[in-house]
C-alpha cells in the first residue's frame, strides 16, 4: 500500500485498493498538514481495509478525520481509524460521526495548521460536503469528494440525491474553483476546478435535454405544475438514452435518470 504521496505542500493522497465501476481506480484518502504542524487531518478514511487505514494512521499523528459523504467506500473505515488514532470523526450525517460533532456548511475548522472551510455541496447525496483548504503562501485547493471526479461524471444517487441541489452545488464550486486545483475522491487531481465544473454543468443540461427528447418520443408529457413520475418511466428512458452504456454502470445510469425525471416532474 505504501505511504501517502504529496500532491501539494500540505496535502498527500493514499489510494485504497478498491477499484470498480463506481470507484474508478479506488477511493482516495487525503492527509492534510501544514509544514511544521504537529498533527494531521485525514479526509475520507475509505473502506475498512486494515492495511490502508494503518498507512493513514502512520502518516499522523492524526488529530481529526473528516468525511465528504456517507457512502461506504468513504466511511466504512472511519470507526477503525478512530480506534487506531483516537481522532474524532466528523461528517455532515451524524450517523457517520464518531466522537465528533456533525459538520455544518459555512463552518471554518482550524486543524493541522490549516484553515478548512466546509462547503455544503449536496446533490450526489444529501449530506455531501466539500472542503476548501488554504495554507500560508500556497494557493487553495478544494477537496470535492464525489461531487466532482477526476475522471467521468458523478451519479445522482438514490434515495436522497437531487439534480436541483447538484446544479446549485456546481454553482458553489464554480465560485471558488477558477484556477484552483480540485482533489477528488476518485480519479486524478483536477488542475482547474472551475473549467471542470462548467463542463459538468453542460453535460448535465445536455443529459436533461436528452431525457426531455426521450419523453417526447415516448409520448409522455410532463404535467403543468409538476406531478408524480410514472413507476415504469425510468426504465423506459434508460433504454432510450443509455442504450450504449456498459451494463456494469446501468444501475448508476438509472439512478441519474430517476433524479432527472424527478427534477422535470417537480415543476
Amino acid at each position: 500500500m505504501g505511504s501517502p504521496t504529496p500532491v501539494t505542500s500540505f496535502a498527500s493522497v493514499l489510494r485504497a485498493d478498491n477499484p470498480g465501476p463506481m470507484t474508478l481506480d479506488g477511493t482516495r484518502s487525503y492527509v492534510l498538514r501544514a509544514p511544521g504542524a504537529s498533527s494531521a487531518v485525514v479526509v475520507d478514511p475509505g473502506p475498512d481495509d486494515v492495511t490502508h487505514l494503518r498507512a493513514l494512521a502512520g502518516a499522523g499523528p492524526v488529530g481529526l478525520v473528516l468525511v465528504t459523504h456517507r457512502h461506504a467506500d468513504h466511511t466504512a473505515g472511519a470507526r477503525r481509524l478512530r480506534e487506531l488514532t483516537g481522532a474524532p470523526v466528523r461528517a455532515a450525517d451524524p450517523a457517520h460521526c464518531h466522537g465528533g460533532e456533525p459538520l455544518r456548511g459555512g463552518e471554518r475548522i482550524e486543524a493541522a495548521g490549516l484553515p478548512i472551510e466546509v462547503l455544503a455541496t449536496p446533490g450526489h447525496t444529501a449530506d455531501s460536503v466539500s472542503f476548501v483548504v488554504t495554507a500560508p503562501g500556497s494557493p487553495p485547493v478544494v477537496l470535492t469528494g464525489d461531487t466532482v471526479l477526476g475522471h467521468g461524471t458523478t451519479v445522482i444517487t438514490e434515495p436522497d440525491g437531487s439534480l436541483r441541489e447538484y446544479l446549485a452545488s456546481l454553482d458553489v464550486l464554480e465560485r471558488v474553483g477558477d484556477g484552483v486545483q480540485g482533489l477528488p475522491a476518485h480519479g486524478p487531481v483536477i488542475e482547474d476546478l472551475g473549467d471542470v465544473v462548467r463542463a459538468y454543468r453542460a453535460h448535465r443540461l445536455e443529459r436533461l435535454e436528452q431525457v426531455r427528447s426521450a419523453l417526447r418520443a415516448l409520448g409522455v408529457e410532463v404535467p403543468d405544475g409538476g406531478g408524480s413520475v410514472p413507476g415504469d418511466l425510468a426504465d423506459r428512458v434508460v433504454a432510450a438514452v443509455y442504450a450504449d452504456v456498459d451494463p456494469s454502470v446501468l444501475r448508476a445510469a438509472r439512478q441519474s435518470v430517476v433524479a432527472q425525471l424527478e427534477h422535470l416532474f417537480a415543476g
